[in-house]
């Protein structure tokens, strides 16, 4: 595969797209925090009881990092330029993508209707709402990135060629990459809220 030159790789590294990155995981890193101070501010003055992490939850981590794993053997393959398990991978990437949203779908119906539980239950309720819908939100906004990938690969890569050209093209590289550590920052995200919400049911 042909490789970018040094002063190529330096005019990536500020590549626009990079900056724009850093400045969303940036915001995302400030949202959740302020969510899980607030929750934990409002637990403490208020005296509000916890409320129970569906299990479903726990599984979707699991989910998750799945998703995560599939998105680096993308990477992985499309550096070693092989084409077929470079689609594969993106591929199971979009379909444990589409498992966890369906999931996280069913455990706020279980909230719903096993625990009762609803907007006015209580702050705590609330907040478990917002935190995994703001999260499954950022999701499906990078889902369309996903499907673009993947529709472009099945589609230019038909020959020889084609898949030459593919493979050298340093932006996608980059492009790749970006997308990469936007799907691993969720899944940290997720963990990280995962054992938030879980501590403070035990709490």
């Amino acid at each position: 595969m042909v490789q970018p030159t040094s002063g190529h790789s330096q005019n990536l590294t500020f590549h626009p797209y990079n900056i724009m990155l850093c400045l969303l995981l940036a915001g995302l890193s400030f949202l959740f925090l302020a969510l899980t101070l607030s929750y934990a501010y409002i637990r403490v003055t208020m005296q509000v009881a916890p409320v129970k992490m569906p299990w479903l939850f726990l599984v979707n981590t699991l989910v998750l990092l799945t998703s995560s794993f599939a998105m680096i053997k993308a990477k992985q393959c499309y550096l070693a330029d092989k084409t077929r398990a470079y689609q594969k991978s993106l591929w199971y990437t979009i379909l444990l993508s589409l498992l966890f949203m369906a999931m996280q779908i069913v455990a706020w119906a279980w909230l719903f209707r096993v625990n009762s539980i609803g907007w006015n239950t209580s702050a705590t309720a609330g907040f478990l709402y917002i935190l995994s819908f703001t999260h499954l939100a950022h999701v499906i906004a990078g889902l369309p990135f996903l499907f673009h990938f993947y529709y472009t690969a099945r589609k230019r890569m038909v020959d020889p060629v084609t898949v030459l050209v593919y493979f050298s093209d340093p932006e996608k590289r980059l492009r790749l990459r970006l997308l990469t550590i936007y799907w691993h920052f969720l899944d940290i995200l997720w963990v990280f809220l995962a054992l938030f919400l879980g501590i403070n049911a035990l709490v």
